[in-house]
């Protein structure tokens, strides 16, 4: 697949326009560190980066995340639950992606990605071999055996990306801080919720239902 791929069909995302309704206010975005980014920047990348902060961390565009949480919403909810796949090994998306899959009905992969899971029809034991009809990534080097199967088997590929982040092979980026427990939680709850929306399936008491507080990983000393 190429990257971040343009073509309007029901299974490649489409760009949207820039909204000034956020999702949720732009305080909420901050106090979660959705914005925080890293000292490095993919070129890919800049196109979504703000500023650069005095301590050499870039800045991600609150608004340019918040569009992208849109789209990525609006281009899953066109599967079906069953044929989404979530692939996540960093400890802090691990619980975001478990809620996430629980309450849509997607699959998630958390841990070790087993070597063939999208590419081995032969595979046994404890993973199954699945054949997704969409990915989503939440690191694309952290889960980089994902992409790459995911990518050979020609599947689309939206991911979670850092200003660090490469973009090979994703059709649809989500710029974000892919690595804060609570960035992670707001991410995965806004792209549920949001998913629920365009499906027409949302609750009016979705946030007494799925508090975000739910899709929030413990502390961890493991840094991954």
């Amino acid at each position: 697949m190429s990257t971040e791929s343009t073509t309007q069909n029901n299974t490649t995302p489409s760009a949207a326009p820039t909204t000034t309704e956020l999702l949720v206010p732009m305080d909420e975005y901050l106090k979660a560190g959705v914005h925080i980014g890293t000292p490095s920047k993919m070129k890919p990348i800049a196109k979504f980066v703000y500023r650069v902060r005095n301590d050499g961390l870039f800045v991600l565009d609150v608004r340019k995340v918040d569009d992208r949480i849109k789209v990525a919403a609006k281009f899953l909810s066109r599967f079906e639950p069953s044929e989404i796949a979530v692939v996540c090994a960093r400890i802090y998306g691990i619980r975001p992606v478990q809620r996430f899959s629980q309450i849509l009905g997607a699959r998630a992969i958390t841990g070790r990605f087993i070597p063939g899971i999208f590419t081995n029809p032969s595979l046994k034991g404890k993973e199954e071999f699945l054949e997704p009809k969409v990915v989503l990534l939440v690191d694309t080097y952290i889960d980089r055996q994902a992409l790459s199967e995911a990518a050979a088997r020609g599947i689309p590929i939206v991911a979670l990306v850092d200003t660090d982040s490469s973009i090979r092979h994703v059709d649809l980026a989500i710029p974000c801080n892919n690595r804060g427990r609570k960035s992670l939680a707001l991410i995965f709850w806004l792209l549920t919720r949001e998913i629920l929306r365009e499906r027409g399936a949302l609750p009016t008491n979705f946030e007494e239902m799925y508090p975000l507080s739910t899709f929030v990983s413990p502390r961890s000393r493991k840094i991954i």
